[in-house]
């Protein structure tokens, strides 16, 4: 190869290489700010079991809520599994899916998420900042995890509730005796 072509095919292969690294750094930097994005939101509060009751199970991170938030006159709500599980998380969902569900409160089938979700928050969300989210749920392992209900207002939960009460409805829970002075 004569020094002429070797130079423009050395100098080619520089620039190919270049926009191959940029292409991944720029893709790891999304799935980077989307992790962070989620931490500071917190997502993990509502989406991953065991939080609500003091005990994260980081194994089944974003895996969906083991306690619900009773909505009165609509329901109890659980957080769904955020992972990219086909059955039972967000695997089928395309990251612009997610990304709209996340500033518009509309799902692709069209139903509309559950009040707790504080949709009126994530709206001022940039569309980049969306979608940095839905890259790294995306990225995460997927965690096969059916969450209960959701259950309509006569219905009876099966897992744990979270109740938001007038003063006059309020009952103390009972200490129980192991934990009595």
């Amino acid at each position: 190869m004569p020094c002429a072509q070797q130079s423009l095919f050395t100098a080619l292969l520089s620039i190919a290489l270049s926009l191959v690294a940029a292409t991944a750094n720029a893709a790891e930097t999304e799935i980077q700010r989307g992790k962070y994005l989620v931490s500071v939101i917190p997502c993990t509060d509502c989406h991953t079991p065991g939080t609500f009751l003091g005990r994260p199970d980081k194994k089944r991170y974003l895996g969906g809520a083991d306690v619900g938030f009773e909505v009165p006159g609509l329901g109890i709500f659980y957080g769904p599994n955020l992972t990219p599980d086909k059955d039972t998380g967000l695997g089928n969902w395309t990251k612009e899916e997610i990304a709209t569900a996340i500033t518009t409160g509309k799902r692709p089938d069209g139903r509309i998420l559950a009040p707790p979700m504080p949709v009126e928050s994530f709206k001022n969300l940039s569309h980049s900042d969306a979608l940095a989210i839905a890259a790294y749920l995306k990225s995460l392992p997927a965690i096969k995890n059916k969450v209960p209900g959701p259950f309509g207002p006569s219905e009876k939960p099966t897992s744990f509730v979270y109740q938001v009460l007038p003063p006059e409805k309020y009952t103390p829970t009972a200490v129980p005796s192991a934990h009595k002075m």
